[in-house]
């Protein structure tokens, strides 16, 4: 018998740190899930990843309240902004620049997102990256 999808919640946490305090615990509360099981099974999902880093989480919770758990990579945003060292992004991106990043780190970033993306080539999500770092006020260096 096939299990039915009652929701799907899409969370951004730092690995390692999810606890029943808000955002958490109301998300997940409202729809019924075991708060302190779904901590207990994330924290240990992200385990090998930097403490503090935010993951992504896709839960999908089924009608007899138990839930599937898809950890994916950490937003293209924060992995910009960790390796060109700044904290937020311009407010104005085309006229003030909030950093830099070279091509050799966009390229580590591809390869970092490639098992989240819809594509497999390289360039492409490359292109994807620069655009999100421009819209970001971030400078591209050659």
């Amino acid at each position: 018998m096939s299990r039915r999808i009652q929701a799907r919640i899409k969370l951004r946490i730092p690995a390692g740190q999810a606890n029943p305090s808000p955002p958490v615990g109301p998300i997940l509360g409202q729809k019924g899930i075991n708060i302190m099981n779904f901590c207990k099974t994330f924290n240990d999902r992200t385990r090998s990843i930097e403490k503090g880093t935010i993951v992504s989480a896709s839960i999908h919770l089924y009608s007899d309240k138990n839930f599937d758990l898809i950890i994916k990579t950490s937003p293209t945003s924060e992995l910009l902004k960790k390796f060109s060292g700044t904290e937020i992004g311009s407010p104005k991106p085309n006229s003030e620049k909030s950093g830099k990043i070279s091509k050799n780190q966009i390229e580590k970033i591809a390869k970092i997102k490639m098992s989240d993306m819809n594509t497999r080539n390289l360039s492409s999500i490359m292109r994807s990256i620069e655009g999100t770092a421009r819209s970001m006020g971030i400078k591209i260096e050659k």
